[in-house]
């Protein structure tokens, strides 16, 4: 079992197909793929969200508040297999500074741990502490599994600091049922395929190169969630098959 914590700021920028392959073209001057992109191809990336019967969670995190926090079960594999490394995440937003915990579990472990709370053995302090939090996160919020997005994500670092990252992702996928990362990668696209959401993960500031390059392409900051955007797009229709639902968009 493994544990990781991160906090840095994380800036997102929907492009259209010129400014991502032009942008493309001055990346590897500064940046190296991650090692996860092997031979420079894309993985996909599988999540599961949790949120309470209201979708409390997703709607208070759309409202934008000073603080918001959300769970989600995310693997590497689709579909994932009973022993499968997959990684339970709080991720806490505070003053647009994001923080992320997470403890490493195979697939069944996380199940087991989500449906009785029975956690597989840790010998590390810190990992403890994270099932902590994470317990009072379960004992404050009533979840279960609301929502599966997937994607497509070519990511990379920066030569000079490797805490710099820049991901894009395309092929973004939701569905509100079927909710098992056991199960395929299938359902409707949030995004055009002629698009991409690039996040900026940084702890202190952007590059120059990379400020005068958006500038260029007139590539600018947006506010976009995949599981609000999910939500927003579920409560629409729902709205429009005249079915009563919790909604805040």
């Amino acid at each position: 079992m493994a544990i990781n914590t991160f906090a840095r700021k994380e800036i997102k920028f929907l492009l259209d197909m010129y400014q991502y392959e032009v942008l493309m073209e001055e990346i590897p001057k500064y940046m190296n793929p991650d090692k996860f992109c092997v031979g420079g191809k894309e993985y996909g990336v599988y999540n599961i969200y949790y949120d309470t019967c209201d979708d409390f969670l997703i709607r208070e995190s759309l409202s934008k508040p000073y603080y918001k926090e959300k769970i989600r079960l995310r693997s590497y594999y689709s579909p994932a297999q009973p022993d499968d490394t997959v990684f339970l995440e709080i991720k806490k937003k505070i003053g647009g500074i994001v923080a992320k915990r997470r403890v490493t579990m195979t697939l069944a472990e996380a199940d087991e741990y989500l449906r009785s709370r029975t956690k597989p053995e840790c010998k590390k302090y810190i990992t403890e502490q994270v099932f902590h939090e994470i317990d009072n996160f379960l004992d404050m919020y009533d979840v279960s599994p609301k929502q599966y997005i997937s994607y497509q994500r070519t990511a990379f670092f920066g030569k000079d600091n490797s805490d710099f990252r820049l991901t894009f992702d395309r092929k973004i996928t939701k569905r509100r049922d079927d909710l098992s990362l056991a199960s395929p990668s299938y359902g409707e696209f949030i995004i055009g395929a002629d698009q991409r959401l690039m996040e900026v993960k940084i702890s202190d500031a952007v590059p120059q190169w990379l400020i005068e390059k958006l500038s260029e392409l007139q590539i600018y900051k947006t506010s976009f969630s995949k599981y609000g955007r999910a939500y927003q797009e579920y409560i629409k229709n729902q709205i429009s098959m005249n079915r009563s639902v919790y909604a805040n968009v």
